[in-house]
């Protein structure tokens, strides 16, 4: 009840309506009962008796039965049409609320539970949720129009009457067993939705490592054991159906065949008209559907309360981040302040927190590059989303201009900072699309954004250029293209703060400092402060200082050649990385002149070069 009056309160007018038209059909059903009823007795038996009748006898009792099924009818479409509105309205509302909800949710939160979930919750459960609202309305008309039977039939005959009552006490007391039973079936049913969901949601997702690893028949089959589950889930749901959906709709034949059986005894001794007869026994039959009506409403309730319960776990959901009311000024570059940061991510099951970053300090002025730098899972990443405020730290700040990130207005912080994440992504949308994302930029300026990333070349010989459509997540583009892309995404908007993390990593160790070296000197990056999380000691020797990260604190300082002379454990990490790249580039080296040399052998490598040159 209070899931229904939270729909009843939201939508009061559509909901009146409805019912209003429910009651005009329930109304209309009695009334066709009457009409009948009159018409036997004042058209029909007299014809019979007579042996003839009137045109004005014929069309009166025509005129009633058409008049009486307008106004049906009419209750009817007024009943379905406002009763959909109504659903499909709260279905609307509750969908956006959850979205909405989604975003303002931190990411902490989002982390803790499955994509496939959250997609679960704002389909299938807010579906759920309002399924009752359907057939509502006419359960409440039906009420009316019970009310108006039941007396309508007690005036008529309340022997008939009394008898033909008996139906509806046997009626309810098999609903609640129905309820009853029905329930927990029910509810699994829902809850399995939700994983079938998550399965199909992570192998789409997972698809690379699972084609590339040959896990499809395992894939397959994890699928297929949920899906199973589902199966025997609506089975049982169905299996309860079937066994009383039956005996719900011979309760009220059942019925009508009592009032005939009492009402020809009636007849005969006197006791009552076949119009009488005719009138009560129509009415048993008019409200055997009816009474269905309320087995639907209830029938949705088990999947309504689950539902509801699901999306208000959203809903409710705490941890969304709170803003101030601080301005942040525009133009020059931002200055970063971090202090005595500590963070730590909450795993699903609810166990405490373990610290990621714990007392990390440093600070970026206004314009300069500083590199991060550390191993592994040192909390870099990390500290990249707490500096654009994905993330709130446990303890310490982070400062933009000396204003806590807490207190700055929403939107404030994404017109100020730009995250250029490690993963990518791409919307299956145009070059020029993936770039503005909705802003309105000229395209001069979106070239500009791309010359900065060293992507102009690459768009330029697309087929489309700008508009060129680059497919679901970027397929049509390789891993450097789409970072240079995502780079000028953040580029256009010309942050006053840009964090990079790790975002050039695709890209050929030449180009990459090409763009780092652009940033720095380009006014089209709007001079902007820039943190970048790096591994190449190219790369790093262009940051103005060092912040080197190690067990999530901060273990070392500076300059790139003083931190080379006085911590060893940072020498020892740059070192090893360009180790790793320059074996990585001899044994690249050796592959093409292994290659190179076979093709020579069968005589083909040249011509085919060659040739290949001729034609470009």
């Amino acid at each position: 009840m209070r899931v229904l009056g939270v729909a009843i309160r939201a939508e009061p007018r559509v909901f009146t309506i409805s019912v209003l038209a429910s009651a005009l059909y329930g109304l209309m059903t009695v009334g066709t009962a009457q009409a009948l009823g009159w018409a036997t007795q004042h058209t029909v038996l007299p014809a019979f008796d007579s042996g003839h009748t009137t045109a004005g006898a014929l069309t009166t009792a025509a005129l009633l039965i058409l008049g009486v099924a307008f106004l049906k009818a009419l209750g009817v479409g007024g009943r379905r049409f406002f009763a959909g509105l109504m659903q499909y309205r709260m279905q609307a509302r509750y969908r956006r609320a959850v979205t909405r909800q989604y975003l303002r949710l931190p990411l902490a939160w989002h982390q803790r539970h499955p994509t496939g979930q959250l997609l679960s919750n704002a389909n299938a459960d807010v579906e759920a949720a309002w399924a009752p609202l359907a057939p509502l309305p006419m359960a409440v008309g039906v009420v009316f129009m019970l009310l108006i039977a039941a007396v309508s039939i007690l005036l008529t005959d309340p022997v008939v009457a009394i008898v033909g009552f008996l139906v509806f006490p046997a009626i309810a007391l098999l609903n609640v067993v129905y309820q009853r039973r029905l329930a927990p079936v029910a509810t699994r049913a829902q809850q399995l939705r939700a994983e079938v969901s998550e399965v199909a949601h992570e192998s789409f997702e997972g698809g690379l490592v699972v084609k590339t690893l040959g896990r499809e028949e395992a894939e397959t089959e994890r699928f297929a054991a949920r899906a199973d589950a589902l199966r025997d889930a609506n089975i049982a749901v169905g299996r309860v159906r079937g066994m009383f959906d039956p005996v719900l709709e011979a309760l009220p034949n059942l019925g009508v065949l009592a009032v005939l059986l009492i009402g020809s005894v009636r007849l005969e001794s006197g006791a009552m008209t076949a119009g009488d007869l005719v009138h009560v026994s129509y009415l048993f039959t008019l409200l055997a559907f009816p009474i269905r009506s309320l087995g639907w409403v209830l029938a949705e309730v088990p999947r309504s309360v689950v539902g509801w319960d699901r999306v208000r776990s959203v809903l409710d959901a705490g941890g969304s981040m709170p803003y101030g009311e601080a301005e942040l000024k525009a133009g020059s570059p931002a200055a970063l302040r971090v202090e005595a940061v500590r963070f730590g991510y909450e795993p699903a099951d609810g166990a405490p927190a373990a610290d990621v970053l714990r007392d990390v300090t440093f600070e970026a002025s206004a314009g300069r590059t500083v590199a991060v730098v550390g191993p592994t899972g040192s909390g870099k990443s990390t500290l990249t989303a707490l500096l654009v405020r994905l993330v709130d730290p446990a303890d310490g700040s982070v400062l933009l201009d000396g204003v806590d990130a807490r207190d700055v207005r929403a939107g404030g912080i994404a017109a100020t900072a730009a995250l250029v994440p490690q993963q990518t992504f791409m919307f299956d949308d145009t070059v020029r699309g993936n770039i503005t994302l909705g802003l309105d930029v000229p395209d001069e300026r979106v070239w500009a954004a791309l010359r900065l990333a060293q992507g102009d070349g690459f768009v330029a010989a697309l087929p489309d250029g700008l508009d060129t459509r680059i497919g679901e997540r970027g397929a049509t583009l390789s891993g450097g293209q789409r970072q240079r892309l995502a780079l000028a995404r953040a580029v256009v908007r010309r942050p006053r703060l840009l964090v990079l993390d790790d975002a050039t990593s695709a890209v050929d160790p030449q180009v990459e400092q090409r763009i780092l070296a652009g940033l720095r000197e380009s006014e089209d990056s709007g001079a902007a402060t820039v943190i970048v999380v790096a591994y190449r000691k190219a790369t790093i020797a262009l940051a103005d200082e060092v912040v080197f990260i190690e067990h999530g604190r901060v273990a070392a300082r500076g300059p790139h050649a003083e931190l080379l002379e006085r911590s060893e454990g940072y020498r020892n990490l740059v070192n090893a990385y360009e180790r790793a790249e320059s074996e990585q580039a001899e044994q690249d080296a050796l592959d093409a002149e292994s290659a190179d040399g076979a093709e020579d052998e069968d005589g083909t490598g040249v011509e085919e070069t060659g040739g290949v040159g001729g034609r470009a």
